[in-house]
């Protein structure tokens, strides 16, 4: 009998101790080996340290054999944007069972976000291979980003995730009907507690301060860097406008040091405390170690994480802002933003806007689900048009935008007699002959 090895793949420290969590759980058989594979997709890698880098990864490398660098396998590509030729998938398989000394082993994987690269190249690199996905944040909740291709999705055996929304089952790869599988939140609390333990001594931290999370929008271009610095001065004032006095921020590792200076202008002129965490670490370290009196954030998964395992307060704030800006329509980010804005409350205290509830969440996400994916998860369309029957209004309609409802012919859409338009040839080019002359008078 062959050798059996997993490989279990990793970009970031929660989702390294995700899976631990999922080991730990029994989640996954007994095997002769198993490795981990680090994954660092950082723009420079060079100077972001991996997941192996990060402090606190001592306290879950024990169920691992091995730790190995996808980066250093494939040198000087970025894992990002690299992607084999279908003619050398065969030898680059060879190269990486001798470079991992994996032999004949019958190789199993567990992968993230496996519609992209690096984790989809890594998939189709061992076409034997039967794999297990896990979900690193909210995303698993909305559809897959891509269509994916049959030879890689019929091997997925199951999703798993934490349940960050309680009773919401995630859409990810539900269209090779793929199980969804619960990671237990008392796992992955204990794994997060030894990571806590293990870490250095964190600065001192105020008691009961409201804690700000930067997720770094600007890089992703859905905001301008003003506007961002513009958003956490935003949950500075209303953490102020809640009566808290003492503020921690915690500024996502590879935004500019820029955002913490207005931050600390803002305090001055406040009157309060802040205290900027350098230490890159995980806000569940925060969570144990400081049991921060609220925590503020615009559509992190940590709130959820804060909200759901650790009974702490939380509020959002810029959702309908994200919800504007999110291009194009299919954006992966716009299920997370979505539930945030309908669960999350909001730090602006909107008046006469409560959550969605419970019983409609199932049906919001599988309309966002078919509307941002439709040629992926096309047996959604009759539960997509009942919900929008039903729920499409003032509250709900945030959501959607009315070009992409008509053009997929969804009730609230623009009106019957003006839906042909989008899709009529002739009128789309009659519309550029004139925005063309247009121009032409101008100048």
């Amino acid at each position: 009998m062959p050798r059996k090895t997993q490989i279990f793949c990793a970009s970031t420290l929660y989702g390294a101790a995700t899976l631990v969590a999922a080991i730990e759980s029994d989640q996954f058989a007994v095997a002769d080996r198993r490795l981990l594979l680090v994954f660092n997709n950082s723009a420079t890698p060079e100077t972001t340290p991996a997941v192996d880098e990060m402090p606190g990864f001592a306290s879950l490398s024990d169920h691992f054999d091995a730790v190995i660098s996808w980066n250093e396998a494939i040198r000087p590509f970025h894992p990002g944007a690299w992607s084999p030729r279908n003619d050398d998938i065969p030898l680059l398989e060879r190269y990486l069972r001798l470079l991992w000394d994996l032999g004949n082993d019958q190789v199993e994987l567990a992968l993230e976000s496996i519609q992209v690269n690096p984790a989809l190249t890594l998939a189709q690199l061992f076409t034997d291979a039967p794999v297990d996905v896990y979900a690193d944040g909210l995303m698993s909740y909305g559809p897959t980003r891509n269509k994916l291709d049959p030879l890689v999705g019929t091997r997925v055996r199951r999703l798993l995730h934490l349940d960050l929304v309680p009773g919401l089952t995630p859409l990810l790869l539900t269209e090779f009907d793929v199980p969804a599988q619960v990671v237990p939140t008392a796992a992955f609390q204990k794994v997060m507690s030894r990571l806590a333990d293990a870490l250095p001594e964190l600065p001192a931290l105020p008691d009961h301060a409201a804690l700000l999370l930067g997720q770094y929008l600007s890089a992703l271009s859905i905001i301008s860097p003003e506007e961002e610095e513009d958003l956490h001065v935003r949950m500075m004032r209303g953490a102020v406008g809640r009566g808290h006095r003492a503020i921690v921020f915690k500024p996502h590792p590879t935004a500019p040091a820029r955002y913490s200076r207005a931050l600390e202008a803002e305090a001055d002129r406040l009157g309060v405390q802040l205290t900027v965490l350098d230490t890159p670490v995980l806000a569940e370290v925060l969570f144990e170690k400081a049991r921060p009196a609220l925590v503020i954030g615009c559509f992190s998964t940590a709130l959820f994480t804060a909200s759901a395992f650790y009974d702490l307060p939380v509020a959002s704030i810029g959702t309908e802002l994200m919800l504007e800006r999110l291009t194009p329509y299919q954006n992966s980010n716009r299920v997370p933003v979505a539930l945030a804005d309908a669960l999350l409350p909001n730090l602006d205290d909107r008046k006469g806007i409560a959550a969605i509830p419970a019983d409609e969440l199932d049906g919001l996400v599988t309309t966002l689900g078919f509307t941002m994916q439709p040629q992926v998860n096309p047996r959604l369309r009759p539960a997509t048009e009942r919900y929008l029957t039903q729920h499409f209004g003032p509250r709900t309609q945030r959501y959607f935008r009315r070009r992409r409802l008509t053009s997929l012919g969804l009730p609230g859409g623009f009106p019957e007699r003006l839906a042909f338009v989008p899709r009529n040839p002739t009128a789309r080019r009659v519309v550029r002959q004139a925005r063309a002359l247009r121009k032409a008078v101008r100048r």
